[in-house]
């Protein structure tokens, strides 16, 4: 710098935290009801390590019935939204989820509902 040949050397080191989600409770189990009835539970979802913010997104299993017709008997409802948001503090809010199965067909299942943000993860 300025005409000086003195060399300097920078080391930088870091952790890089891939974001993830934790559940409460860890797993859903919903209750056998009639034909036509809902049945709902709520979920709570707890962002860990997102440094942006970010909109969750959600598959739900889809189900083929007897007579060859495919179902989706879930719904899923984020009340309060489905955007990651950071506090003023810079604590990441949890979110509020409620998942609900109907059918007007007998069916019973076993699935996985995922849950992915905006770059897939």
């Amino acid at each position: 710098l300025n005409d000086n040949l003195s060399t300097y050397i920078l080391t930088l080191s870091g952790t890089l935290r891939s974001p993830k989600m934790n559940f409460h409770p860890p797993f859903l189990m919903l209750m056998p009801v009639p034909l036509g009835v809902e049945t709902e539970e709520v979920i709570t979802i707890i962002p860990q390590d997102f440094i942006r913010q970010s909109r969750i997104k959600v598959k739900v299993p889809e189900r083929e019935l007897a007579d060859g017709t495919r179902t989706c008997p879930f719904s899923v409802k984020f009340p309060e939204g489905q955007d990651i948001v950071f506090s003023s503090d810079g604590t990441v809010n949890e979110l509020t989820c409620c998942i609900s199965f109907r059918s007007s067909k007998p069916v019973s299942l076993l699935g996985e509902v995922v849950f992915i943000d905006e770059e897939e993860n």
